[in-house]
């Protein structure tokens, strides 16, 4: 039993102190008769708390900065009203800093033998699972003078999902692919390795792609048009070991290859191609196969909510044997690590050859904003210091990118808001190029 702060007030106003119990104490310090008869009777008409029935509905998974609704039905089994406030705890990182005890606590009336609904609004900071805490209710009386207090176990996990915020670029990368798949007025001309169809003529097409046969049982000139191949294989491989996790940003570098790495899922699927993913670091942290068109995106989508930086060298020897297990036939290999000197010149380059060898290899790497915004700094001689430090890594990066493109590999570097529309476009253009 705990006594409120009315009964607290009256305690206070009374001519004689109120009886106190507390724990550890073996006695009553002091009576005050009349309250500590009321407090008693108050409590006797406080609902039971360990008897209320409680079950969860609700959302089971929402994407980073939306708002997931998680309801919780409580049932009053006892022969008495209940007065209550109940918390309904949640992981730190469940709601937005400073909202939590709006939104994790609700005051409930129940009548006997009824049950009531409350709903908690979640609004996640973070990807992952958020699984709920302990539900804690405490009854009051009538009078308000005590109250009983106890906590339930109602288990609920709501699944924080990537918030793949380069879907806006969807779009007008689908319109790009379907001038390549020669579905709008503007062809592409000469390009790809499947035949599409024949039309007319007109100056500026390639004369290479002039159908003589065709054109000899009409009057008019009539050329071929190609699309790109469909059904290609493509894998994207996430890093998920020491470099994902610097900062670029509000963001880990992994949350910005995840997003570039779903718009490109996207497309794909779009295009006709299969898209599988893998994570890796020193072992496998996600794995996603053989899912079809629909169902690609969704699985992914899944598969990387959980997905955090681990703080270890990533294995470049099993993650590219993982690699070529995983697309045993000829694929685009898209590999979303980091440009830093030591990870590739020590651990990437060695093994590179296993990959392009067999496959497409197309590497993306986030580049810092931080550093673009030094390089530009000027004014005093710290900025000058800044600025030539950031031109040495920026140079540094470059020389790095320039050993991967030797070896045969298409480098994208970009910022975290360009890096998902360049990696679209890269991949688009190695379709119309027939690379794929």
């Amino acid at each position: 039993m705990a006594l409120t702060g009315r009964a607290a007030l009256l305690a206070a106003l009374g001519s004689l102190p109120v009886g106190i119990w507390e724990p550890g104490w073996t006695g009553i310090l002091a009576v005050n008769a009349p309250l500590a008869l009321a407090c008693a009777c108050d409590y006797a008409l406080a609902a039971p708390v360990r008897r209320l029935r409680l079950t969860r509905s609700g959302d089971t998974s929402v994407r980073l900065g939306d708002t997931a609704d998680v309801t919780l039905t409580v049932a009053n089994p006892s022969r008495r009203p209940l007065r209550a406030r109940l918390r309904d705890a949640w992981p730190p990182s469940s709601w937005q800093p400073g909202t939590e005890q709006a939104a994790s606590r609700h005051r409930v009336t129940i009548p006997p033998g009824e049950r009531r609904r409350v709903t908690t609004r979640l609004r996640p900071t973070r990807r992952g699972d958020r699984r709920a805490d302990r539900v804690t209710v405490r009854s009051y009386g009538p009078l308000g003078l005590v109250s009983r207090q106890g906590s339930h176990e109602v288990p609920w996990t709501v699944r924080v999902l990537p918030p793949f915020t380069s879907r806006k670029h969807l779009p007008s990368k689908l319109a790009r692919l379907r001038e390549l798949d020669g579905r709008t007025s503007v062809l592409t001309r000469g390009e790809g390795t499947e035949f599409d169809s024949l039309r007319e003529y007109v100056p500026g097409d390639d004369t290479r792609s002039i159908d003589w046969r065709a054109t000899a049982r009409q009057s008019t000139v009539a050329v071929r048009t190609w699309r790109p191949e469909r059904d290609r294989h493509i894998l994207l491989v996430l890093d998920t070991g020491r470099t994902s996790a610097g900062r670029v940003g509000d963001a880990p570098r992994l949350d910005a290859s995840m997003d570039a790495a779903l718009l490109l899922a996207a497309l794909a699927s779009r295009a006709g191609d299969r898209v599988d993913l893998l994570a890796y670091d020193r072992r496998v942290r996600a794995l996603v196969q053989g899912r079809t068109a629909g169902d690609v995106l969704p699985s992914l989508v899944n598969a990387m909510a959980t997905l955090e930086p681990e703080l270890v060298e990533t294995d470049a020897r099993g993650l590219t044997a993982m690699a070529v297990r995983t697309a045993p036939r000829r694929s685009l290999i898209v590999l979303l690590t980091a440009l830093d000197a030591a990870p590739v010149e020590e651990g990437l380059l060695p093994v590179l050859t296993q990959l392009t060898q067999r496959h497409t290899v197309l590497l993306a790497s986030v580049a810092d904003p931080h550093v673009a915004r030094m390089a530009k700094a000027r004014g005093n001689t710290d900025a000058v210091y800044e600025a030539a430090a950031a031109a040495q890594a920026q140079v540094e990066r470059h020389r790095i990118a320039e050993q991967l493109r030797r070896h045969g590999v298409t480098v994208v570097d970009a910022l975290p808001d360009d890096l998902a529309p360049a990696l679209s476009d890269a991949y688009l253009a190695l379709k119309a190029a027939g690379r794929l």
